[in-house]
């Protein structure tokens, strides 16, 4: 389960490298909206933070599955969003400055959600109670990978609009391929767990990943969110920040339970895929709405 060399450390500067260009398609006042109408932000906390724990839970419970892997399970319903989600938002035309925005909001708030959730877990599968803590190193290496680059391209578009708007297409593209190439490694160097793992990843991890997408983006509409910033909090709802969990479950210091890191890394290579598929769906019928739609 140990990370290569090319995810642990490719994966970050390559993230970061994208990150930045995502930036300079925005504006200052992007966030500024954001803020200024927080009513998406708090619904998409509401469904990150209470609403897929429940749904895990009762989708882990009914399953019957193992302690460590209930517990793997149920760390990863309480992760943050994964920074990729603001990518496939980028991709699908959503709400990127409102992805990034909840990314951190996530993330921050990981450090009372994430250990809450984890003696939950070991309190109900394992029967015992254990203190788990959650290391500020570990939240920060988000904020450096995802935040960080993208307020630094956000800052280079206040002063060089121009130069902004000409990167924003080959940005794009590196995204698609970039995300392709993760897509491709990720079932190669995975390929083992998905034998092993199969069943469980069909009955349990599946049903999650689609059950966040959908949550992610109908609870919003049941309010009223418009369309962009649903599709923003669909994919930071239901692309979670696997990494982490797995990086929990492995350290000495927390958990030290590799079968608890299963679940997020088969969830993590799942996501990528029905993400994909999401953003393709998406744009195919926003190409179809355009051709139908008047000159």
């Amino acid at each position: 389960m140990q990370s290569s060399a090319a995810l642990s450390i490719g994966l970050p500067v390559v993230l970061c490298i994208v990150m930045l260009g995502l930036g300079l398609s925005l504006k200052l006042d992007d966030f500024r909206r954001v803020l200024q109408q927080p009513q998406a932000v708090l619904i998409g906390l509401f469904c990150q933070i209470i609403i897929l724990p429940i749904i895990c839970y009762g989708l882990t419970y009914a399953s019957g599955l193992p302690p460590a892997i209930a517990v793997g399970m149920m760390l990863l319903a309480a992760s943050p969003g994964g920074t990729s989600a603001t990518l496939y938002t980028h991709l699908a035309r959503g709400d990127v400055a409102l992805s990034i925005t909840l990314t951190a909001l996530t993330s921050v708030l990981s450090i009372v959600t994430v250990p809450f959730i984890a003696n939950f877990a070991l309190a109900r599968f394992y029967g015992e109670a254990s203190a788990v803590y959650l290391e500020l190193s570990l939240v920060a290496q988000i904020f450096v990978i995802a935040v960080v680059p993208a307020m630094i391209g956000v800052l280079v578009q206040s002063r060089y609009p121009v130069l902004a708007q000409r990167l924003d297409r080959p940005v794009k593209l590196l995204a698609t391929l970039f995300l392709a190439a993760i897509v491709i490694f990720a079932l190669v160097s995975q390929w083992g767990l998905v034998v092993t793992w199969g069943v469980t990843i069909l009955t349990v991890v599946l049903p999650f990943n689609l059950m966040s997408l959908a949550v992610g983006y109908l609870v919003p509409r049941l309010f009223r969110i418009e369309y962009r910033q649903a599709i923003a909090l669909a994919m930071s709802i239901g692309v979670h920040n696997a990494a982490l969990v797995i990086a929990i479950a492995l350290s000495e210091q927390m958990l030290n339970n590799p079968e608890m890191a299963i679940p997020p890394a088969a969830y993590g290579l799942l996501a990528y895929i029905t993400s994909g598929v999401l953003v393709w769906v998406v744009n195919r019928r926003q190409a179809v709405a355009a051709k139908r739609s008047p000159d």
